[in-house]
């Protein structure tokens, strides 16, 4: 009989080695395409094709985040990974493509876009072609605020602040809150509507929600948003 060839497992780069830490910690691949603004089928990649060495640094960043801080807010997680992903280069020296979606929307409509501490900031310049595309299509548009307890005017669940809320209300450690505005039972909000608004604000996107939560009588004008969830749907004929 011809000898037996071996056979040995593939191995694991270390992109795969700390996704792998990531999703037994919690998050998904989905997540990490996310937290490191790429399509999810690069971090598949990791694992079929060797892929990710320049996602290292960042990743590693987000597993100590998960694992000393408890972080696990996506948002968060990708203002953490942000700085320390490099691009490639081609041969002669410029920087690589990137395959990434700018703007996730599903053809039914479902898009979710999220803005952690950092990129709150800047803005969260990040989620404005989201609405943007929305308010293209026609969309509703719901969001999800956190911030201090001491910034809402309206006490916690109160059905003047916020009717309808899809996720109730969230109490953080931290006396934060995170309360939800809008949701396909109550018909949400023209994207349109909050397109213009940001627009009117020069593209910030944390300013034209925080206007619209005051001109609402829902937050004091001081109020400072920490963390901010955009998610739009087609409405219903």
């Amino acid at each position: 009989m011809p000898p037996r060839r071996r056979t040995t497992a593939p191995q694991v780069n270390e992109a795969a080695r700390l996704a792998d830490e990531l999703q037994a910690a919690g998050l998904t691949k989905s997540d990490i395409a996310r937290i490191i603004n790429r399509d999810a089928s690069l971090v598949s990649q990791f694992y079929t094709r060797g892929k990710g060495a320049a996602f290292v640094p960042a990743l590693t960043h987000v597993l100590a985040a998960v694992r000393t801080a408890g972080i696990t807010d996506v948002g968060e997680l990708a203002d953490i990974a942000a700085p320390r992903i490099t691009r490639r280069t081609t041969r002669s020296g410029g920087k690589a493509r990137v395959r990434t979606k700018a703007v996730l929307i599903t053809p039914t409509g479902t898009g979710t876009g999220r803005a952690g501490a950092a990129a709150i900031a800047s803005g969260s310049t990040r989620l404005r072609p989201l609405i943007a595309e929305a308010a293209r299509q026609g969309l509703r548009l719901a969001f999800t605020v956190r911030m201090p307890k001491t910034s809402y005017v309206h006490a916690s669940g109160s059905r003047t602040d916020s009717p309808g809320i899809r996720r109730d209300v969230t109490q953080r450690a931290d006396h934060t809150e995170e309360r939800s505005y809008g949701s396909a039972t109550t018909g949400g909000f023209d994207a349109a509507d909050f397109a213009r608004r940001v627009d009117a604000a020069g593209g910030d996107v944390t300013a034209a929600v925080q206007q619209w939560l005051v001109e609402t009588g829902r937050i004091h004008a001081d109020a400072h948003i920490t963390h901010l969830e955009i998610r739009t749907w087609r409405p219903r004929n």
